[in-house]
């Protein structure tokens, strides 16, 4: 018979690898009497371990959730696993990076010395890309109440930042009411979090920028969920940002033709459909907000262009053709005429 501290190690291994164990498959598993079972149940409870029994013809018992949090137990797998999420949750704006290291400090301190290689051999840095904002963070305790609203399909009201306004810009100095939705997702995008929401007073689906979010308590009475548009949460969001109207496709999209080869194009064109046509040629269908945004972007090429389609393409070269002389002759005062601007789809 293993000693007592051994066993009892196993029989909480045992029990968090399933919701329920019958006493006397316990006992088999572990080579002792369903008594000692019963007994190194009760040590673990006198330990913090809320562990139930279970009623039934054999009897047995159930690993629960506590008031407290008592120590776990992790196979090789499951505590590298753990050791990289800790790593890697500086990046994800949740505002616990401090409280991850402690706990991957605390982690790391009991793991083997063959897991700990593993672990110290995966080194996660977080690098800003240059010329960009960092990501706000989040308050957790505003991304666990989000998270239990969208959980119990409450409605939930919430005051809702602005903006910052450029330098010099007028203010808004009224104050704006509270946000009533129903929330559905809670997602993170380019390293900020969202709350995907259909807004009770606006009738339509909003993305919200949880950092902007001040909760108001109590949350509202329980909903019944609506199908959001494509049934798919990622198709649904990625159309957002890119302007769609829920499609999922940019709400500009042209098609040209650029004296590069198709390797070179391909490298930088990101979503873009690009199609040899020759050594040094090759054809382009790209997307964007849009159109002078479409053609700015495919103006990043160095190369000729001949625009296939469609007119509005056309349009927004020549659009950009006239405000490019004018900053080239210094006329602060050219006005280019006929905006193609296409505003995307409203996030908030």
């Amino acid at each position: 018979m293993p000693k007592t501290s051994a066993r009892l190690l196993s029989l909480l291994s045992l029990l968090q690898s399933r919701r329920d164990w019958p006493g006397q498959l316990l006992a088999e598993r572990l080579e002792v009497s369903p008594r000692t079972v019963r007994r190194d149940v009760d040590r673990l409870r006198e330990l913090g371990y809320p562990i139930a029994a279970v009623k039934g013809p054999d009897g047995g018992y159930r690993l629960g959730a506590g008031t407290e949090l008592p120590p776990l137990l992790f196979d090789d797998e499951q505590a590298v696993a753990l050791a990289v999420a800790l790593q890697t949750a500086t990046v994800t704006g949740a505002g616990i990076a401090e409280a991850a290291a402690r706990a991957l400090s605390t982690v790391r301190q009991v793991l083997p010395t063959r897991l700990r290689h593993r672990v110290d051999a995966l080194q996660v840095t977080a690098v800003e890309q240059p010329g960009t904002r960092p990501n706000p963070q989040v308050d957790p305790q505003v991304l666990m109440a989000l998270s239990a609203a969208v959980r119990a399909r409450e409605v939930l009201r919430f005051d809702y930042a602005a903006p910052v306004s450029p330098p010099g810009a007028a203010a808004d100095l009224a104050p704006a009411p509270p946000r009533r939705v129903e929330p559905h997702h809670l997602i993170t995008w380019g390293g900020r979090w969202y709350l995907v929401a259909w807004d009770l007073d606006r009738d339509d689906w909003r993305t919200f920028r949880v950092d902007r979010i001040a909760p108001r308590s109590p949350t509202g009475p329980r909903f019944t969920p609506r199908e959001l548009p494509g049934g798919e949460v990622a198709a649904f969001v990625a159309g957002r940002f890119q302007g769609s109207d829920g499609s999922g496709g940019w709400p500009c999209r042209g098609e040209v033709i650029l004296g590069l080869p198709a390797d070179v194009v391909s490298a930088y064109a990101h979503d873009g459909v690009v199609e040899a046509l020759g050594p040094d040629r090759c054809r382009l269908v790209l997307g964007a907000w849009s159109w002078p945004g479409l053609a700015a972007a495919i103006g990043r090429f160095d190369a000729d262009i001949q625009v296939i389609g469609p007119a509005e393409l056309k349009d927004a070269f020549a659009h950009l053709a006239r405000r490019y002389a004018d900053a080239a002759a210094g006329d602060p005062t050219g006005q280019a005429v006929g905006s193609q601007s296409t505003r995307p789809a409203s996030r908030a």
